[in-house]
């Protein structure tokens, strides 16, 4: 199988300058500066590269939405924010190859004129971040970052800013309020920050999966990746498996990939032989699979939504037989409740709430109308606020309550199986 993002992996010292190059690192700057800014947009736009973040909208389109010549600089701003529960992709992309990475920010940059670049990753990634930022330290040296870079009369320089904790901060745009030195909170839009980001400028928002993967296209071209995946979602993809399997970790695998194969071939099957209960595809704030639905979907943006659920993140969080939903979704709702930020009431109050509500079912005080009432805050939620987090716990519900009423059942009938167990 053709790997895209991971054929370093497992490499000796593959995070340094010497191997990236010496395994054909930085070969596309030459080709890059050969073509024109629109041709490399074009050239992205024809890959057909979704934006791997979650959204899934396709990056080369947005890039063109930039404004150019408006006497304003134009930012490049890389996600790797990577806070969604069960998502753990970016973090092997920063520790194993962070120079394919800084190639795919050069790649981004000049496609978009910009000139700065920030690299705005997750506070508590240690490694990660030493690691990339070694890998700077060496590409500016080499000549790769600075000024006039290869002789090119091409200038970037690249930041990395180290986020706080916090969740909210993957969101794109409270990410740009947090580099400007504000409180971490999402903006209204429009405008978007391809027109108003970074300090008002136009500004491009890219997922560290997203930028990782040009290299390869300018390299291989278009048409190459385009053979990999299906033809509304094209190449590969990461995702991060954890949960009750033999072999979690992360797996780069084409689009439209059997989710079947994944959990039972790549990833050897459920621990201890147990039954698949359920699966959450796209990262905890994806609505939950049914074993059944899993078994028949593939991995690809489409397929997964025809499935009910969706691809997001490409977090793949399995559960066997045992897992009492309950307890699982409440789990959920105490980290959304925590997470959010404040600024919308529904998303605010909701998620506590609906936290609350599933403690008391926990704890053997719920009853019948709790599960109707946890539904209808759900639904009060759901694109009412300036963000997707309210969404991002109202889909979970939605889905868990309709999905595996059992588990709820056993509670009101006073058989759930932590009912006694302590709650935080």
């Amino acid at each position: 199988m053709t790997l895209v993002l991971t054929n370093r992996v497992g490499t000796p010292d593959s995070h340094t300058l010497a191997v990236y190059k010496k395994t054909g690192g930085y070969q596309t700057l030459e080709k890059l500066f050969s073509m024109a800014a629109p041709a490399v947009i074009e050239e992205v736009k024809n890959s057909g590269l979704r934006g791997r973040g979650g959204a899934g909208f396709s990056a080369g389109l947005k890039w063109s939405f930039v404004p150019q010549n408006t006497g304003k600089p134009i930012y490049l701003c890389v996600n790797a924010d990577e806070s969604e529960p069960g998502t753990f992709k970016d973090r092997l992309l920063m520790e194993v190859d962070p120079h394919q990475l800084i190639e795919g920010i050069l790649i981004a940059s000049y496609a978009i004129n910009c000139h700065t670049a920030y690299i705005y990753i997750r506070g508590e990634f240690d490694l990660p971040w030493k690691r990339t930022e070694a890998a700077l330290q060496e590409a500016y040296e080499a000549g790769y970052l600075g000024k006039n870079i290869l002789g090119k009369n091409f200038n970037l320089d690249i930041y990395i800013h180290r986020g706080a904790g916090a969740y909210i901060c993957g969101e794109e745009t409270a990410l740009l309020n947090s580099l400007e030195g504000k409180k971490g909170e999402p903006r209204i839009k429009p405008p978007f920050p391809a027109v108003v980001g970074l300090f008002g400028c136009p500004t491009v928002v890219n997922n560290v999966e997203t930028i990782s993967a040009l290299p390869f296209i300018l390299k291989e071209g278009a048409a190459v990746y385009r053979k990999l995946g299906t033809e509304k979602s094209p190449g590969t993809k990461l995702f991060s498996v954890s949960g009750h399997v033999n072999r979690p970790g992360t797996f780069e695998v084409p689009l439209g990939y059997p989710l079947k194969d994944l959990i039972y071939k790549d990833c050897g099957g459920i621990l201890g032989g147990k039954k698949l209960k359920a699966v959450i595809p796209g990262g905890s704030s994806v609505p939950i699979m049914t074993a059944a639905e899993a078994m028949a979907a593939n991995l690809d943006y489409e397929s997964i939504i025809a499935h009910g659920s969706m691809l997001g993140s490409g977090g793949v969080i399995v559960m066997s037989e045992d897992v009492d939903m309950v307890w699982a979704l409440r789990n959920l709702a105490r980290f959304y409740a925590h997470e959010s930020c404040g600024q919308c009431t529904p998303c605010r109050e909701g998620t506590g709430w609906i936290d609350q509500i599933l403690q008391r079912f926990l704890v053997g005080g719920g009853d019948d109308k709790d599960i109707s009432l946890i539904n209808e805050i759900s639904n009060n939620m759901m694109g009412k606020t300036i963000c997707v987090l309210a969404d991002s716990i109202a889909m979970p519900v939605l889905s868990y309550t309709k999905k595996f009423p059992e588990d709820f059942n056993k509670y009101l009938q006073g058989k759930g199986s932590v009912q006694r167990m302590r709650v935080l």
